[in-house]
């Protein structure tokens, strides 16, 4: 689907465009669908002329401020070597406070606060996007209405069944596609404003302090659906890695933001000629002749949309992995040019079951659209914070600058947010329930693994004097190579230790492997490695790889230092797999022990993760209390 980073620098700009098309604009491109439909709709607001330019002003601001200025115009100029998303821009903020401070625990939790709240917000947009598409089935035939939720879980399924297979093919379909759909909504909008020009004086702020004022408090709440107008937002600079910042920032202000802006408008136009077309004033702002070509078009972008998201939340779990909040899961590789394309089948099968309960409980986009939101905003006020102290340091703001531009945009952010708080009890608990599971396993696995390795260290035997003393009077040597992988370096793989033990041999060539995390997105070829001799043909190597580099342990060695180079045939890994046991005591509550023995049981195998040939693989099992 995206563009890996190699492919970014030599690409040129309008494939870059079209890519980003495809791919970055899916979801907020799908919004128009519902968005209207929800605030006069869902909110029963009166359709009066006053109400209609203040929700069109609104909606205007909205992609003015928070998507133009905030995410395209400032948080893009916050990238991580080029990468963007909450994560990359986490690993910038850290930098900013001492290691092992409060302030970076802080950080820690605002960062996978938001990276929790996206997997809340990637179940629930393939739901309301489809059945939005599809409801447009009901506007031409109202007799088609019992065949909408079986349609729209056909599709769903289909979707996420097909991601097995990769989304190269589709992908090259997705820009020319996303190029239409914009197209097409730019031209209804247009058609729509010719019939009422008086809609365009939304775009002055003063109608939209007109409506809080006719409206007061109902005003306020009605703010939880002119979000949907912006959700999606994140993805522009969630996906900046993928085609650099000047082809996105490109294709929005030439094409997509005034294609959003004239469909808004033309459907207010609609609004204010035929008051009728509340039940769906999208589909009824096309002719009648184009209305079921428009269902197909719009079902085209929705699935699009979800593609997006779901290959988002498969990067995002890869990320989580590599920064080692998450055991490690199958994660495979469906393209062989480009590096950015992954299926992770434990993360699909989630979704997909996610979702499909999502369509069967809520029934309808409207009812979605009440549990639409919360995780949206949230993710946008932490997003907030963060740049804000990244752009303090990158260009040197004063404090006070930094606050008040922070101030600034929380406001906004925070107004949305609390706008869709009053619909917690009527569906937005979902994603903020699956935000907290979803937090509270990133945690614990980070915590278990802290313990794991306190425990295995306060247990080892230090490496260094060790080897030095076994190669005074080594055993028997063997043809072949032995790389016993480890967690820690600073000990004795316990692998070894049992390999001693039980066959009482040692490997003509030993390697002593532990692979590293940085906390960049990519580590460059040079600092990959690090290679330290610890006696005759022994060695200690420490592998490098940033959250989003892929990992492959075969060709890092082959690359290796260590002698003649690394022939797969005459090389055995060695593993020891750690049997955890729970036990009440100075660690974690015994629950959260379970949750985390349940993990780690539940991991892939590091050999799998490693792209290590099973063939040349021995595990041995080691119990540790935790």
């Amino acid at each position: 689907m995206a563009l890996s980073q190699n492919n970014t620098g030599k690409s040129p700009l309008p494939a870059l465009a079209l890519g980003a098309m495809g791919v970055v604009f899916g979801d907020i491109g799908t919004s128009p669908l519902y968005t209207l439909k929800e605030v006069f709709g869902g909110h029963h607001l009166a359709l009066t002329e006053t109400n209609i330019l203040g929700i069109l002003s609104l909606v205007f601001w909205s992609l003015i401020l928070v998507v133009s200025l905030k995410y395209v115009g400032i948080m893009m100029r916050a990238d991580n070597k080029g990468e963007g998303g909450i994560l990359a821009l986490l690993t910038l903020a850290q930098k900013q406070a001492p290691l092992y401070s409060t302030a970076r625990r802080v950080l820690m939790v605002l960062g996978f606060t938001g990276a929790s709240l996206f997997f809340g917000d990637s179940l629930i947009t393939p739901a309301i996007s489809v059945l939005s598409a599809v409801e447009g089935l009901e506007v031409g035939a109202p007799v088609l209405h019992p065949f909408i939720l079986p349609l729209a879980l056909g599709v769903l399924l289909g979707l996420f069944f097909i991601q097995r297979r990769g989304t190269a093919s589709i992908g090259r379909l997705f820009g020319p596609v996303m190029l239409a759909w914009f197209g097409v909504l730019g031209a209804l909008g247009m058609l729509g404003i010719l019939r009422n020009p008086q809609v365009l004086l939304a775009v002055n702020p003063l109608h939209a302090l007109d409506f809080f004022l006719a409206n007061g408090t109902a005003s306020f709440l009605i703010l939880g659906a002119v979000v949907l107008a912006i959700t999606g937002a994140e993805a522009l600079y969630a996906d900046m890695g993928h085609f650099g910042r000047r082809p996105i920032q490109m294709v929005w202000f030439a094409y997509v933001l005034p294609a959003l802006v004239l469909n808004y408008f033309g459907q207010g136009a609609l609004l204010l000629a035929e008051p009728a077309a509340v039940r769906n004033p999208f589909y009824l702002l096309a002719p009648p002749w184009l209305l079921y070509p428009m269902i197909g078009l719009a079902t085209a972008a929705t699935v699009i949309a979800s593609q997006a998201v779901i290959s988002g939340a498969f990067s995002v779990t890869k990320q989580v992995i590599q920064m080692g909040y998450a055991p490690r899961l199958d994660i495979r590789h469906t393209s062989a040019r480009e590096s950015g394309q992954i299926y992770i089948p434990f993360v699909n099968w989630i979704l997909m079951v996610g979702v499909i309960l999502l369509v069967l409980g809520f029934q309808n986009s409207s009812n979605l659209a009440a549990a639409y939101g919360i995780a949206v905003t949230g993710t946008f006020a932490i997003d907030t914070v963060l740049v804000f102290i990244v752009l303090r340091m990158r260009w040197d703001l004063f404090l006070s600058a930094t606050l008040l531009g922070m101030a600034a945009f929380l406001c906004i952010d925070l107004a949305f947010f609390a706008a869709n708080a009053v619909k917690i009890p009527d569906g937005g608990w979902f994603p903020l329930a699956v935000a907290s599971v979803v937090f509270l396993l990133l945690v614990t696995w980070k915590r278990g693994r802290e313990i794991v390795l306190v425990r295995l260290r306060a247990d080892g035997i230090p490496l260094e004097p060790f080897m030095s003393s076994l190669l005074t009077s080594p055993p028997t040597r063997v043809a072949g190579t032995a790389v016993f992988m480890t967690a820690d370096l600073v000990n004795t793989p316990a692998a070894l230790l049992h390999n001693l033990k039980h066959n009482k041999v040692l490997h003509e060539r030993v390697v002593i492997l532990n692979v590293q995390y940085a906390d960049v997105p990519y580590v460059p070829a040079a600092d990959r490695m690090d290679v330290r001799e610890l006696g005759p043909s022994c060695y200690r190597v420490a592998v490098r790889y940033g959250f989003m580099d892929d990992i492959d342990v075969p060709r890092a060695l082959a690359e290796c230092p260590c002698g003649l180079g690394f022939d797969m045939m005459e090389t055995t890994f060695f593993y020891s797999r750690e049997n955890l046991i729970p036990t009440r005591g100075e660690g974690m509550a015994i629950w959260r022990e379970h949750v985390f023995a349940a993990l780690a049981r539940s991991a892939a195998s590091p050999m799998t993760y490693f792209r290590i040939p099973a063939n040349r693989v021995i595990e041995l099992g080691t119990q540790i209390e935790i």
